[in-house]
Parts: C-alpha cells; sequence; structure tokens
C-alpha cells in the first residue's frame, strides 16, 4: 500500500495507540511532514514509507539520511524555527504484511550538522 491509503491506515494506527492527529500532509516551501501528532506532551513529527510488495526492500528503508535532515527542517519550520516542546521523529511502515511504527526512528543530533 503506498500513498493515501498508507497515510490513512498509518493515521488510524497512531490513534487506536493513544496519539492525536494534530496535522497532515502539513507543506510549506521547503517541504512537506505526512502526519504531525500528539502524544503524551510530546509533539510527533511522522514520516509514512508504504510499500505495496517486498521486491524493494522494507519500507522504512527509504528514509535516508537525506530525507531525515529535509524532515528536521520541515519540522523546525512547523514549529516556527524554535523546539520549545518535547519532540519525536518516528516512521510508520506500511508493507503488504504488516504495519511498523519506529519510535524515535532517528534524533535531532543524527542530522544537525557537527560544531
Amino acid at each position: 500500500m503506498e500513498g493515501k491509503g498508507a497515510e490513512d491506515l498509518a493515521c488510524r494506527y497512531l490513534r487506536t495507540h493513544g496519539m492525536r492527529i494534530v496535522a497532515r500532509n502539513w507543506r510549506w516551501r521547503g517541504g512537506e511532514i505526512d502526519i504531525v501528532a500528539k502524544d503524551g506532551p510530546t509533539l510527533v513529527f511522522v514520516e509514512v514509507k508504504g510499500r505495496s510488495g517486498d521486491a524493494f526492500g522494507a519500507p522504512e528503508e527509504a528514509v535516508t539520511r537525506r530525507k531525515r535532515e529535509h524532515l528536521w527542517r520541515t519540522a523546525l519550520a512547523f514549529l516556527g524555527g524554535t523546539a520549545a516542546v518535547p519532540v519525536r521523529f518516528d516512521v510508520v511502515a506500511v508493507g503488504p504484511h504488516e504495519v511498523r511504527h519506529i519510535r524515535d526512528a532517528f534524533r535531532e543530533e543524527d542530522v544537525r550538522p557537527g560544531p
């Protein structure tokens, strides 16, 4: 499953696991975040990756370093330039046989340029 169908399934999955969806397909000039959700006090930026088959590897493998950097910049834009609340980056991988929720798939220090 790919695209909107994968995102719909991911939203249902997150809701059934206690998360509240804040925004879907949030866009700015520099990109898009598939899902923004609240998990208690934490704001969670969720990248959804879907695959209709196994031929191209696991869906989460498509979240490359470049994609993580892009998500971080987009999250900062969503937050107005500063992370004033706890944030987390998750990946929901929708495959042909299962949905996998990878909490804390990456952190700020994984994408921010070093000193």
